[in-house]
Parts: C-alpha cells; sequence; structure tokens
C-alpha cells in the first residue's frame, strides 16, 4: 500500500516537474534575447550546418519575422543567387533547371498562412488603415531613424547575417509600419507613415564573409555566425574554395547574370515597371542550396 501510494506521489510530482518545464520553454520562448538557428547549406553532395546567434535587442522585428519564414519552410528549396568575394545573398530565389527564378514573394506568404495556418506578424501595411498588410519589415537601421542609444550587440563584420531590401528607385509610395520602439521616439505614436524604401525588405539575407561593410547604416543587421572560422572558413567556404580548384582554367564557378529584373512581384505596380535591374554571379552548375532554416532557440 504504501509503495503504492510512493507512487502515485512520485508520478504526480514528475507531472508538476513538466508543467513547469513546459512553461519554463514556453517563457523561453517568448522572452530570449538571442534566438538561435540553423542553416543547412547543401553543396556538391554534401550538407553544411552554420549556426546563427540573433540579436532581438538590435532588431526585433527583423529577428521575428525571419523565425517566423524559417519556421514555415519559406527558405527550403532556396539557392544562392548571388555569390560575391564578400558576401553570399540568398533567401529570394529558386534554380528551375538553369534559370534563376525570383520567387513570388507576396503569393508564397499568403499561401503558406493557409496552409499550414499561421499568421505572421505585421509591421508594414500598404495603406494608412492598416487594412492591407505587406508582410514585409520595418527597416531597423540608422537610414530609417532607427538609433540605439546604449549601442548594438552586433557589427557589420565577417559572419553578420543582414536582411537586406532590393532598390525601388525614386517612387514616393508610402506605408504605414508599426515602430519597433512602439513609438517612443515619435511623440507616442506606434503607427507612422514612412517610404516604402527602407520599409521594405521581404525575406532576402545574406551572410556577410568579408573583412568590413561600409554602408551598414542601410542594412539591418541582425544575426552572427557563432562559429566562423569552424563552420565557414573551415567548413562551406572551404568545400566551395577546394572544388573552385578542380576547375579548368576556363571554366567559372559562378555564371554572370547580367541586367536581372527586381521586384517583379512588388506589391505596387509602380515598382513593378521601374525597370530596375541587378547584376549577380550565380552558381548555377554546383549551386550553394539552403537546403533549411531551423529554429534551434526561441
Amino acid at each position: 500500500m504504501k509503495k503504492n501510494l510512493l507512487r502515485r506521489v512520485f508520478a504526480v510530482g514528475t507531472t508538476a516537474l513538466v508543467a513547469v518545464g513546459s512553461v519554463a520553454m514556453f517563457a523561453g520562448c517568448t522572452t530570449s534575447n538571442n534566438p538561435e538557428v540553423t542553416i543547412t547549406y547543401t553543396f556538391n553532395g554534401e550538407d553544411y550546418e552554420v549556426d546563427y546567434i540573433l540579436s532581438r535587442i538590435d532588431a526585433p522585428r527583423t529577428v521575428q519575422h525571419f523565425i517566423e519564414l524559417a519556421d514555415a519552410g519559406f527558405y527550403d528549396g532556396l539557392v544562392v543567387h548571388d555569390y560575391q568575394s564578400n558576401a553570399l545573398y540568398t533567401g529570394g530565389y529558386k534554380l528551375e533547371g538553369r534559370d534563376l527564378v525570383e520567387v513570388d514573394y507576396l503569393s508564397t506568404v499568403k499561401a503558406l498562412e493557409q496552409e499550414k495556418g499561421i499568421t505572421f506578424t505585421q509591421s508594414v501595411w500598404a495603406d494608412e488603415a492598416r487594412t492591407v498588410p505587406l508582410y514585409s519589415v520595418y527597416g531597423e537601421f540608422s537610414k530609417n531613424g532607427v538609433e540605439q542609444e546604449n549601442g548594438k550587440e552586433l557589427s557589420a563584420t565577417q559572419g553578420a547575417l543582414v536582411m537586406y531590401y532590393t532598390d525601388k528607385g525614386t517612387g514616393s509610395e508610402q506605408v504605414c509600419v508599426s515602430r519597433a520602439d512602439g513609438g517612443a521616439d515619435n511623440d507616442g505614436e506606434e503607427y507612422q507613415m514612412l517610404g516604402y524604401k527602407y520599409n521594405s525588405a521581404t525575406s532576402l539575407f545574406y551572410t556577410f564573409t568579408g573583412e568590413t561593410f561600409s554602408d551598414s547604416a542601410s542594412y539591418c543587421v541582425f544575426g552572427k555566425v557563432a562559429d566562423y572560422e569552424s563552420q565557414m572558413t573551415d567548413g562551406l567556404l572551404k568545400a566551395i574554395s577546394d572544388y573552385i580548384e578542380t576547375l579548368d582554367e576556363d571554366d567559372s564557378f559562378t555564371e554572370s547574370l547580367t541586367n536581372q529584373k527586381l521586384n517583379s512581384y512588388d506589391y505596387f505596380p509602380s515598382v513593378q515597371t521601374a525597370g530596375l535591374t541587378a547584376d549577380f554571379k550565380t552558381p548555377i552548375d554546383m549551386p550553394i542550396v539552403v537546403k533549411s532554416v531551423r529554429v534551434t532557440k526561441y
């Protein structure tokens, strides 16, 4: 009898501990200033995991946006569409055969909401009444008026994870944004009409592989590689370098794609038709594929 009683007490106690642990885990999901993600890149038949530490202190809206896209599987299967000497650009293009294809971002995220029964956090709308969400992000960098009195955790140095946006030209489109500071630096007004240019980041990001980046005031650094030497220098980048060394002198690791049209699926017709283009150096014969972006710590 005593033994059975002890078993019941132990079972109840264990259940309570599990419940407390679950609450603690849930609380951790909502309070951590430094979430973590693992991006698995596939290259030349091998997988390379790169761990990133994010910063909600520097860019709370951007971090939330990135995590939600990752959890929804948005990034899975996309490619590094621009391989530069100082950065790996990805997040918005896929390969179909040998063709580089821009993802229809707005339609894709709306479809993911329907398919997975989720709701993406919004911070930018096309109208002042906030009835048309754009699924883009309020630009958390100094050229957009976002300053931090206490400095930043991260900087635009080697290993930085950066959310960026494509050129929107000289248009005058205005959008309604929900400020990350809740309006503290805007006379207490949380919502504000601002130019679309700096509040238009969707899913594009890059890992900075150079030494210094001169225009960090225009882009949002929201994370960093946790172990750059091991996972990038001696990992993914070494694999790419080793592969390049096997190529003949006349071969190139990347294909130069010039005058690639930007913003084909932008919400604003004026941006779609602005004729803006960019030049990419795209690995096509041996692509660098984003196999997955997995959140390991919320």
